[in-house]
């Protein structure tokens, strides 16, 4: 019940999809004779969008998010085990074509590789299945394997963890398979922004890992800087937004540690 309320509820709240809503129903006000509240509505609607695509609002909450954790240091020396996050490999697209087809993640595909080449020694856990809302789609697990052939690693290399819907799942499931023991090093591969709430479910379950963030969308030195096309601002104010709202449902249902989770 959870995954589909958090999945139904994250679409409804996400800003573009309310201000197209406010405007659409301004549209409707109008058309019933309420022109005067219905034109208030579909202005207000457009004047938010703007501020949203033509401001730095996007960024800056991004920004936040993906600064929490800085890149992972190398000096403590190699990890027991690597942790990579699935939303990597589109698993509808990759059943059609039946080749994987990396999408946004991909960045977690490559710190993959690199870190299995650094570390030949660590354990390696591959964690996606499938995150479609009505479970009708492969579980991403499904064509990690492939991956790493083409990638040239050992299939034994990567344990795959093919259950976990999202990012609670992700850390009850993946916990459950490898049974750290104390004082063994984890660190957990996931995209910048979405290192607070990954890092705060593995807590949440018990599991301590050192984050090492990929995907970054914004610099370092928070140079935020007015965006250039209007969709591109309007899609990073939705993905920050999803992000903020998923840490808020899982603080307040218990999934996660603490509200925004730090080194």
């Amino acid at each position: 019940m959870f995954f589909l309320l958090s999945k139904s509820v994250a679409f409804l709240l996400l800003p573009s999809n309310i201000l197209i809503g406010l405007a659409l129903a301004g549209v409707l006000l109008a058309a019933a004779g309420k022109r005067r509240l219905g034109a208030s509505m579909a202005l207000m609607s457009i004047i938010l969008l703007a501020a949203i695509g033509w401001w730095p609002s996007g960024n800056f909450l991004t920004h936040t998010l993906e600064s929490r954790f800085p890149p992972w240091a190398t000096g403590r020396g190699g990890p027991d085990g690597i942790v990579i996050l699935g939303g990597a490999i589109n698993s509808r697209l990759s059943r059609d074509f039946d080749e994987p087809v990396i999408g946004a993640g991909g960045d977690r595909i490559v710190a993959m590789a690199k870190l299995a080449r650094a570390y030949p020694n660590a354990r390696i856990v591959y964690s996606g299945g499938d995150p479609s809302l009505f479970g009708n789609q492969p579980p991403e697990t499904d064509f990690v394997y492939r991956l790493l052939d083409g990638l040239g690693i050992p299939r034994d290399r990567v344990s795959l963890e093919p259950r976990s819907r999202n990012t609670a799942e992700n850390a009850a499931f993946t916990v459950e398979l490898v049974k750290p023991k104390p004082g063994d090093r984890w660190i957990l591969v996931t995209s910048a922004q979405h290192m607070p709430r990954a890092v705060g479910c593995f807590r949440r379950v018990g599991f301590p890992v050192e984050a090492y963030p990929v995907g970054w969308r914004t610099d370092r030195h928070a140079n935020l800087g007015t965006p250039m096309a209007f969709g591109e601002a309007l899609a990073r104010f939705d993905s920050a937004a999803y992000e903020w709202i998923g840490l808020v449902v899982y603080w307040m249902t218990g999934k996660t540690s603490e509200f925004l989770p730090s080194p």
